[in-house]
């Protein structure tokens, strides 16, 4: 196992990339103006009790399922693929109060199936379209839900609005869902343009 923590790095580039060892950040770790380069999948990585701080975190492998709420991520860049990833404070979380997110920009990335909880979405930077976010998705579920969806998405926009009232954005990847779901991105466009509260 590769352990950084209990300590402060700033301005270094820190490369996750052993195809045999257990990445562990924290307890107690800041990085600040780094450079997190993540090469491993989810179940080779844990991050705890961390603050990244204006720091890039370049994305080389996809990072699937991957649960970023026991990191405080404040000003940081993400760029890469990332799926089934949770950011902010999770509310059922054993230390909730420890994970946050704030001023993050995402629009470098592209994200799939990704929230965002219990955070100021105002204050984060989404991917643009053929990515889209829906804003505060559990409090609008009777709206989210009245929609006629094309093919069988109304059963992802099911999934996501029975999430916690915190939910405060979710983000898919357009391409992606019209596979699942099957339809054509022209339609799931077309439905979104009928909606408020979307980040295209």
């Amino acid at each position: 196992m590769i352990q950084f923590r209990d300590q402060e790095i700033t301005g270094e580039r820190l490369e996750l990339n052993s195809k045999t060892e257990l990445y562990y950040l924290g307890h107690h770790l800041t990085l600040k103006n780094c450079t997190l380069v993540i090469q491993v999948a989810a179940r080779a990585l844990v991050i705890s009790k961390t603050q990244l701080v204006d720091c890039v975190i370049d994305v080389k492998r996809e990072l699937k399922g991957f649960r970023w709420n026991g990191v405080v991520l404040k000003g940081c860049t993400f760029t890469g693929a990332l799926s089934g990833c949770e950011f902010g404070r999770w509310p059922y979380a054993e230390e909730p109060d420890f994970g946050s997110i704030e001023a993050c920009d995402f629009s470098k990335a592209r994200l799939e199936a990704c929230v965002f909880m219990g955070c100021d979405a105002r204050t984060l930077k989404f991917p643009s379209w053929p990515c889209f976010t829906i804003l505060d998705p559990v409090r609008r579920k009777d709206e989210l839900l009245a929609l006629p969806w094309p093919g069988t998405m109304r059963i992802t926009v099911e999934s996501f609005t029975e999430g916690p009232l915190e939910t405060a954005a979710v983000t898919y990847f357009a391409p992606a869902v019209a596979k699942r779901t099957g339809t054509t991105v022209e339609a799931i466009r077309a439905a979104l343009d009928t909606l408020d509260g979307v980040i295209l």
